[in-house]
């Protein structure tokens, strides 16, 4: 069942990029590794949909995660245990701690959602070339797979 506040953000989402293209993804990409719950992977896939090149777009897209993620892994650190469990719900919190536990690096290569390794990464004191290190790998590989998509779309369709 789809949920309505969930729907609501993907539509102001789809508003925000129609209305203000690269710099909105780079919001969305930028508060997506902190918070909010709206992937950028649609939108740079989308990306010439909306007037956009998929290689702009997953460049803004890049720069703006991997900002965002170097945010979430201060506040961890500076925030703490209780401040996730509040964002997240102990439930996820607990299930992040277990997988960033077993396998540490590779929790932030592979886990999801990424916004919560990166605030578990803070706060389990990973040292911050690790993170980098992950999060560059994981996040370069994700976005520029959805810019391959982008760029098939705006060959073979449009």
């Amino acid at each position: 069942m789809p949920i309505p506040f969930y729907e609501e953000l993907e539509t102001s989402a789809k508003l925000f990029i129609q209305s203000y293209g690269y710099f909105a993804l780079f919001v969305l990409s930028f508060s997506e590794s902190i918070v909010q719950p709206v992937p950028p992977y649609p939108f740079i896939t989308a990306a010439p949909v909306f007037g956009l090149s998929p290689w702009v777009a997953a460049h803004v897209a890049f720069a703006g995660n991997i900002l965002g993620a170097f945010v979430s892994f201060f506040l961890g650190r500076k925030l703490g245990e209780s401040a996730v469990k509040r964002l997240f719900s102990e439930k996820l919190y607990l299930k992040g701690e277990a997988l960033f536990n077993r396998f540490g690096f590779f929790a932030v290569l592979i886990g999801e959602p990424y916004k919560l390794m990166c605030w578990l990464s803070g706060i389990f004191r990973m040292s911050f070339v690790s993170f980098l290190i992950a999060s560059l790998i994981a996040r370069f590989i994700r976005i520029y797979v959805f810019a391959l998509f982008g760029e098939a779309i705006d060959r073979f369709l449009l």
